[in-house]
């Protein structure tokens, strides 16, 4: 509590990214200037089916090459699952980023109680991207709206993977892709 000036609450299968700029670095403060700072920011919930991939195309190629070396890796490559569900209802569901000097009481999807209130972040500043199981099968790639912001990461997101998962003992320490 008194080690973090923030702490974000969501789940494994969850990314809360940022939209307007590179890092958390730079979106924390910019939360702070538009919503005020020590606050709770929570973050649109938007939904990409790991049952649908992008087809082949240039715009894919940095993660077709990290995928032969992830083949027997077990969990979800997020970079291949670039297909989200429309949005029905805003803030459905959605995770958060708080203060933890300011919270009370907290559940899986926001605060119940807290010293300064939730902003909800416009979706163009910060969004959550949740990559999981499809619960609506009728909902073909024809429905769904293609995202690539989280390949614009991926130059910096594969080769640190790789490394924790050299470290861990699931890749050889000789694979170098």
């Amino acid at each position: 509590m008194y080690q973090s000036r923030y702490v974000a609450l969501h789940d494994v299968d969850e990314l809360i990214l940022a939209q307007s700029v590179k890092s958390w670095l730079e979106l924390l403060p910019l939360l702070e200037k538009k919503y005020g700072a020590d606050k709770c920011y929570m973050f649109e919930n938007n939904v990409f089916p790991i049952t649908v991939t992008p087809p082949p195309t240039s715009q894919t190629l940095p993660t077709q090459s990290c995928c032969i070396s992830w083949q027997n890796v077990s969990g979800v490559n997020i970079l291949a699952h670039l297909y989200q569900k429309p949005i029905l209802r805003p803030y459905e569901n959605n995770k958060c980023i708080v203060n933890p000097r300011a919270v009370f009481s907290a559940t899986v999807h926001g605060l119940l109680s807290s010293q300064n209130g939730c902003s909800y972040v416009d979706r163009n500043i910060a969004r959550m991207y949740h990559t999981r199981a499809a619960k609506q099968p009728e909902l073909t790639p024809d429905k769904l709206i293609y995202d690539g912001r989280l390949l614009k990461y991926s130059t910096q997101l594969i080769p640190n993977v790789n490394t924790v998962l050299r470290k861990s003992g699931l890749l050889p320490e000789d694979n170098i892709h």
